[in-house]
């Protein structure tokens, strides 16, 4: 229910979020190769992980980023009737 107090047109900060994926990235590559020289072998993998992890969300972001906005309707737009998989128009 909208509160009269958010934008209409609000959309989400996926720039940011790419940056900051680009960021955690780099670091958690730097800790796995660093970690792995130095003969740590848990945090090495830790930041294998964590490195995963940001991957994931970064091909996400890039995937968000490339679809590009959306429509929303609003709330005074009536649903529509799902289509039954019928060819009659």
């Amino acid at each position: 229910m909208r509160t009269g107090s958010e934008p209409v047109t609000a959309r989400s900060a996926l720039r940011m979020r790419f940056w900051l994926s680009v960021w955690g990235l780099i670091w958690t590559a730097g800790g796995t190769v660093a970690f792995a020289l130095v003969g740590r072998p848990g945090w090495a993998l830790a930041c294998g992980i964590l490195w995963l992890i940001v991957t994931v969300d970064l091909v996400l972001v890039v995937r968000h980023i490339r679809q590009g906005p959306h429509y929303q309707p609003g709330r005074d737009v009536p649903p529509y009737e799902p289509d039954h998989g019928g060819t009659d128009r």
